[in-house]
């Protein structure tokens, strides 16, 4: 599940939960269009930070377009431009509305060429819901047993699906591995913004800069983009198109399933303690083992999930997952998994190796005792 963070700009968006993807991915490389720069009065980057550490957010309601240009390979799961299904915002240009109205009530609708999809979340209730497939799942009660308002574990993709969850992230990065500079000011949904660039001071990262544009009113994100190192176009951006700062309508948290769709009941039988999805077993009965090689920007993260089993027989999804594991190519000690901003390392071993460096960086990783996770 998605971390809810104690500043209340932040805490906006419904969680959700999925894999490795701190940033997205897709198929476009033009930014989003702005008007002329705007004549703003001097900020220093510290008083921006101040800015979106202290700022409020009482209401909001947008439209949100997402888009990415990282380079992945073609893989089942990444199904492109304008889909409706929650997994594909790892690839493409997508449209989002979004609505918050307080931290117990948020909802995403991502609206498709084919279907919409949307999370809806009300106090102690959320329910996710796809036109598509006529399917609705409803989750009652907290996946955080201290903060029942932060919903339920097991709600699909941890891809940023607003500026301030973009944002949230990038902020997390900054510590001394991180230089922070002011960059242009933007007009950004018709409205004026601040720009807050972050860059990896280790040049091994494959990550340029972070760009965020800040409201000069609000003090909230309106877009972020994430550039490659060396590269001019963002590799992702997500950013408001039109943004209201009103509080919405108690309605648009109302879920009225439209006639014929199926709701199910989320099993808490299936989600483990607290909500939390349960961590499947390796084939020895050992749980996952897991660790952080090295700091900040260059970090890799290691996952030993013990040595790889073939899918049982009729179990289609994980069937697809081994095939498509299977698709990538071989080098460094593994199938290898390579885009612009980070590289995925599956070693024979067992092991899943994570970061934004380069597959040569992993391999070196994985050769770390540290890493072995024995």
């Amino acid at each position: 599940m998605s971390k809810f963070t104690s500043r209340p700009v932040l805490r906006w968006a419904v969680p959700a939960l999925a894999a490795v993807a701190v940033v997205g991915a897709g198929v476009a490389a033009k930014t989003l269009a702005v008007a002329a720069e705007p004549n703003l009065p001097p900020r220093t980057a510290a008083q921006l930070l101040v800015d979106l550490q202290t700022a409020q957010l009482d209401g909001l309601s947008g439209t949100v377009v997402e888009r990415a240009d990282l380079g992945l390979p073609a893989l089942p799961s990444l199904l492109g431009d304008q889909s409706s299904e929650l997994t594909s915002l790892v690839s493409g240009k997508h449209t989002l509305r979004v609505w918050y109205s307080g931290p117990d009530k948020a909802r995403v609708s991502l609206l498709g060429t084919q279907g919409q999809s949307d999370i809806i979340h009300n106090g102690l209730d959320t329910w996710t819901w796809n036109s598509k497939s006529g399917k609705a799942q409803h989750f009652k009660g907290s996946g955080d047993a201290e903060n029942p308002s932060k919903g339920p574990a097991a709600i699909p993709s941890d891809v940023p699906k607003s500026p301030q969850e973009a944002a949230d992230l990038a902020l997390k990065a900054i510590d001394p591995t991180t230089q922070v500079s002011i960059g242009n000011s933007a007009k950004i949904a018709g409205r004026d913004a601040y720009e807050l660039v972050l860059r990896p001071r280790d040049t091994a990262s494959l990550i340029g800069q972070v760009r965020l544009a800040i409201d000069a009113q609000e003090k909230l994100p309106l877009r972020v983009q994430v550039l490659a190192k060396g590269q001019s176009n963002p590799a992702f951006e997500v950013a408001f198109t039109q943004v209201s700062f009103a509080r919405p309508d108690d309605g648009q948290f109302v879920f009225n399933p439209p006639a014929g769709t199926k709701v199910e009941e989320a099993d808490p039988a299936a989600a483990g303690a607290e909500g939390k999805p349960k961590v499947d077993e390796s084939t020895s009965g050992e749980k996952p083992k897991s660790a952080v090689i090295g700091t900040g920007w260059t970090s890799v993260f290691v996952l030993r999930t013990g040595t790889p089993a073939q899918a049982a027989p009729g179990d289609a999804e994980a069937k697809k997952a081994q095939d498509a594991i299977n698709q990538l190519p071989l080098g460094n000690g593994g199938r290898t998994f390579n885009s612009k901003l980070f590289s995925v390392l599956i070693t024979d071993d067992g092991r899943v190796l994570v970061g934004a460096v380069t597959p040569e960086r992993l391999s070196q990783v994985a050769a770390d005792p540290a890493a072995a996770l024995k």
